[in-house]
């Protein structure tokens, strides 16, 4: 019988991070102030360690994971490598497909991989509490779980559509001792200013981020964590794709086409960012990050100079944005639900380099059952829009006679997205396919730089 599970020894997690920065065919477009002009690192030194900073700023291509974040990823690291024979007789096609599964960690999902991390070094400066924001949760129960293996306080403000959607998840960050807001909360400015204009905002992850960023700057023994869009948060994830990298090798196999859901960009830079060293170095391989098209910032955003927040109290970063202020309709993806995406990524994108699409929230849903009823794991919303983009490419290679590899990465269980499954399957779930002219509203709001 062909092999199901490709299974690496804990000896073989992976002792650096692959920082992308040293591959890109161009610098990275310089993060800007209030003014215009490029920040150094002292800027950001009111929220974050020196130590994320210098991995946030650095070209270098390997940096050194410490021994006391790889005892702890030992936990669950490596993760599987899964060939879906099922799903593929299930699809009839002679593609073979693969996924890494990020669920096997105890908050369920990758977010813990930059969460230990995060946490080590916020430690080690002597910070007491981390301050950060959560759309469906997993980044939260990850830095909740993080925080308490390091001995840190964490307050988690979740976006609140997915505050009232995901109880559960409240409940797992309450379990490892955080304290959890629903977002926006009259505990900030940032939060109250909201409120003022919008009382039944159902929030966002920009508006979540304000927050916390807002409470980090003006509270000394507090830091901000980002479960993504920077470029260290994307360095820390490129553990998956090294470690799959191996496990293909174990397969004797390699993948033609790659996909990843993609918000902030955590997921996507984790497995594909590694793979574009192979790209880089003339490998034909394909790497597809996957969006819902009710929040499509790389398929139908700008690409411009734009805050992270909602707000507007983060520096300016150059990525693909629908404009910082844009509130996605709530679709129950709710760790995708941002108005820009990674600097990286979005950079990659404009060169051309990678590709992006975006899929509606039915077609997600549609294809997560699919997979759950021949693989047997129900996956997050999150997943799904990957798990729908790998099915139509796998459809397509069907129809084609095709024999493709195509690999995706399963970024969490859908364990407390139950609720979420329920509506589909009662028929109560809709499409949201974002209005042209309130996108071009939003981008009219971009900050003015040059």
């Amino acid at each position: 019988m062909a092999q199901t599970k490709f299974l690496l020894d804990e000896s073989d997690i992976p002792t650096h991070w692959y920082n992308i920065v040293a591959d890109m065919p161009n610098a990275p477009a310089p993060v800007l102030g209030p003014d215009g002009q490029p920040i150094g690192p002292d800027a950001l030194a009111a929220i974050f360690p020196m130590a994320l900073i210098e991995q946030e700023v650095s070209a270098e291509r390997w940096i050194a994971i410490p021994d006391e974040v790889r005892e702890i990823y030992r936990l669950w690291r490596p993760s599987p490598l899964f060939r879906a024979h099922r799903l593929e007789a299930a699809l009839g096609t002679p593609a073979k497909i693969y996924y890494k599964y990020e669920g096997v960690s105890a908050a369920g999902s990758h977010k813990v991989n930059t969460a230990v991390p995060q946490a080590y070094y916020n430690k080690q400066a002597g910070i007491k509490r981390i301050a950060t924001e959560t759309g469906a949760g997993q980044w939260g129960s990850s830095m909740a779980l993080a925080g308490q293996m390091f001995g840190l306080e964490v307050r988690v403000y979740m976006v609140k559509v997915s505050y009232d959607q995901k109880p559960f998840r409240r409940s797992m960050m309450h379990t490892w001792g955080a304290e959890v807001l629903a977002s926006p909360s009259n505990r900030t400015e940032s939060g109250r200013k909201i409120l003022a204009a919008h009382p039944d905002s159902p929030g966002s992850l920009g508006i979540a981020i304000s927050e916390a960023v807002e409470e980090a700057a003006t509270n000394k023994d507090t830091n901000y964590a980002l479960g993504s869009v920077l470029n260290h948060v994307l360095l820390h994830q490129t553990i998956i794709g090294q470690e799959a990298k191996k496990q293909f090798a174990l397969a004797g196999d390699y993948p033609d086409m790659i996909f990843a859901p993609c918000g902030g960009g955590s997921n996507f830079g984790g497995v594909a960012f590694p793979f574009f060293a192979d790209k880089a170095a003339g490998k034909q391989v394909r790497l597809v990050a996957v969006e819902p098209s009710s929040c499509p910032s790389l398929t139908r955003g700008h690409y411009a100079y734009d805050f992270g927040d909602s707000v507007g109290l983060t520096p300016l970063l150059k990525m693909y944005t629908l404009g910082h202020d844009f509130v996605p309709p709530g679709i129950h993806a709710g760790g995708l639900r941002y108005h820009g995406d990674s600097a990286l990524v979005s950079q990659l994108y404009h060169e051309k380099l990678i590709e992006a699409l975006a899929v509606p929230q039915l077609t997600t849903f549609k294809a997560g059952v699919a997979f759950a009823r021949a693989e047997g794991i129900v996956p997050a919303p999150e997943s799904n829009h990957a798990i729908a983009a790998v099915i139509d490419e796998a459809l397509r290679c069907k129809e084609n006679g095709e024999q493709k590899t195509l690999f995706f990465n399963l970024s969490g269980h859908g364990h407390f997205d139950m609720a979420s499954y329920d509506k589909y399957f009662a028929e109560e779930l809709e499409d949201y396919s974002y209005p042209e002219e309130a996108i071009h509203e939003a981008l009219d709001h971009l900050p003015k730089v040059g």
